[in-house]
């Protein structure tokens, strides 16, 4: 059994930065990670663009600098590859962390679909982008219908409806109708997102204006099947043709994980039990980065500053072990 100091489960930003933070104070922590490093960002649409600045997405020091303003995920990919060569931390990749269980009063053991580990500090950085809002409808899980959009090219020629009306909404939608298909949006809101990034927006209103794009607010699906997507829309029931249906709902935290460990969540928020200052929960020496933190609510806290809990985090510990 491998015995490490600390242990952070999520090679996202978020879980970089506090890697980067806690090598800064002398401790050597170990980065375990289902996928390869910032594996959401890899998720992301192809040519989606960052709302975020690259000065705001950048960690540990190490400048991110791009052309324009706001830069593009394979630009966020190349930076967060550089920082972790530069700042040579030790990653696990393709290991997947199953259970946490506390064997001693202050020991954990970390057990992975390779191997087992035990460690005083865990940190859970872990993000919420595995994890969709299903709709519990008819029809969702079939093969047609998907909670990511990747690329557009794909679905040229074809029927798409698009369920929901916010960032990846709306940027699935403009690249769909790139590629040549026939596209709907069908939100349940009265009308646009406030949250719809400013420089996106008139660009899709116009699609909607030209009638390239169909914009049905106020619609509630109720079904899916092989060759229509059923909906409520001002009383009346829709059944309109369909090829694929593009679910961007958004995605929760992993609620049981935390719970497994004796993390309490507040029921109504999902936000998990910790101390804002050291970020540490209730379980004395886990640890929560990054948008878990913010329970259902993933508009509360990002990359830009969720980057700053690793910082507090190795405070809290380098304290702890320097006085113990």
């Amino acid at each position: 059994m491998n015995k490490e100091d600390i242990i952070i489960v999520g090679g996202g930003p978020c879980g970089l930065a506090a890697a980067i933070a806690l090598k800064k104070k002398g401790l050597n922590p170990l980065i375990i990670e289902k996928g390869n490093i910032v594996n959401a960002i890899y998720n992301y649409p192809t040519h989606q663009t960052f709302f975020s600045s690259s000065e705001k997405l950048a960690i540990g020091d190490v400048p991110f600098i791009t052309e324009n303003l706001k830069p593009k995920r394979n630009q966020a990919l190349v930076y967060y590859r550089e920082v972790v060569k530069r700042e040579k931390l030790r990653i696990n990749k393709y290991e997947r962390v199953t259970e946490i269980v506390k064997r001693q009063e202050s020991v954990f053991e970390v057990i992975t679909d390779k191997q087992k580990y035990t460690s005083e500090n865990i940190v859970i950085a872990t993000g919420y982008y595995d994890n969709p809002n299903f709709m519990g409808i008819p029809g969702e899980e079939l093969e047609k219908v998907s909670h990511y959009f990747k690329e557009a090219h794909p679905f040229f020629d074809m029927d798409v409806a698009v369920i929901g009306g916010k960032n990846s909404s709306v940027d699935a939608a403009i690249e769909l109708e790139k590629a040549g298909a026939r596209v709907t949006v069908l939100y349940r809101g009265a009308e646009y997102s406030p949250s719809i990034k400013p420089w996106v927006l008139p660009e899709f209103e116009a699609l909607v204006r030209e009638g390239v794009v169909k914009m049905v607010f106020s619609a509630e699906v109720k079904e899916i099947t092989e060759d229509f997507i059923v909906y409520e829309h001002e009383g009346q029931t829709v059944k309109m043709k369909n090829d694929h249906v593009f679910a961007m709902t958004g995605y929760r935290p992993d609620h049981a994980f935390l719970k497994k460990m004796g993390v309490k969540i507040e029921a109504e928020t999902g936000r998990p039990h910790f101390d804002p200052e050291t970020m540490e929960t209730n379980v004395p020496g886990i640890f929560i980065a990054g948008v878990i933190a913010a329970g259902n609510n993933a508009n509360e806290i990002f990359i830009e500053n969720g980057r700053f809990h690793g910082g507090q985090i190795a405070e809290a510990i380098f304290s702890r072990t320097r006085n113990g």
